[in-house]
């Protein structure tokens, strides 16, 4: 394989595979809200994540400049408010289109980013798809709603801000870093509010194999793709979020499809497959460590 066609094809790879696992690790997640809180799930996930970067990336934090930290510290807390927010939605509407409403951050950042006519196509497709299965049903709990709407903007600043660090941090020592800003911001309610669920060893395993499938994977799969592909062309691939998501919830949580899902997603993975195939939105060199 050419380095050419390696660095078009590695990051979307990269990309499609953080989706289907952050997604598959959010069904198994809301699986365990009759149990325990959703902040209680996602300390668990945002502290397993941040253990297994640590013990890997062993991160460089001498010699740093002030922008350097705040940059990172940004991305702790766009990461730590997305993965909150999104969560609390889940436990109050189905998965699939809690997720198709966070979209509308990434999505937005999408159409800002865009410079041809041709990005327009796609992102107006995923639109398509997003509308779809976002307005098939109107009996949705409003906090749910806000909740990912919440989510979304800290979707689009976490893919600002990932680019940032990339660059700015080698490795996975900005990840790192960030994931433990993002862990020492739940903590204190964690542990006051909802110590007690931590008793339980079968939360306790099953929130560490959701900071596998959710943070470590996903987020480590999307760092180093991010150093070699533009936001826009980034946030149009998420575009495939929704569908994983509904996804997700039928194997898992057993959420039926209805038609117009079935529809809405075939929109975005169509968008996804057309952005996928624009040369013009991959750089042609990664950005620098």
């Amino acid at each position: 394989m050419s380095t050419r066609n390696s660095s078009i094809g590695s990051p979307v790879v990269l990309v499609l595979v953080g989706i289907l696992s952050v997604q598959l690790g959010a069904g198994v997640a809301k699986s365990l809200f009759d149990e325990v809180s959703p902040t209680t799930i996602v300390w668990l996930r945002l502290a397993a994540s941040a253990l297994v970067l640590v013990a890997v990336a062993r991160p460089r934090l001498r010699d740093r400049s002030r922008a350097d930290w705040l940059v990172v510290l940004g991305f702790g807390l766009s990461l730590g408010l997305m993965n909150w927010a999104i969560y609390q939605s889940f436990a109050r509407i189905p998965l699939g289109l809690a997720v198709t409403i966070e979209f509308v951050g990434p999505l937005t950042l999408a159409v800002l980013g865009s410079r041809r006519a041709r990005d327009l196509v796609w992102v107006g497709l995923a639109a398509i798809g997003v509308l779809l299965l976002g307005f098939e049903r109107t009996d949705l709990d409003p906090a749910g709603v806000a909740f990912a709407v919440l989510a979304g903007a800290a979707w689009a600043s976490y893919i600002l801000l990932s680019a940032q660090t990339g660059s700015r941090w080698s490795g996975f020592d900005g990840l790192t870093v960030a994931s433990v800003v993002a862990m020492l911001l739940l903590t204190p309610v964690t542990l006051t509010s909802y110590a007690a669920e931590l008793t339980s060893s079968h939360v306790v395993l099953l929130g560490v194999l959701v900071g596998l499938l959710s943070s470590v994977i996903p987020y480590t799969c999307e760092l180093v793709a991010l150093r070699s592909i533009r936001p826009a062309t980034f946030s149009v691939l998420m575009s495939l979020e929704p569908a994983a998501a509904a996804l997700a919830g039928v194997v898992v949580l057993h959420e039926l499809l209805t038609p117009v899902q079935l529809l809405a997603m075939a929109c975005v993975v169509a968008a996804s497959v057309g952005a996928t195939r624009s040369r013009g939105g991959v750089l042609a060199e990664p950005v620098p460590d």
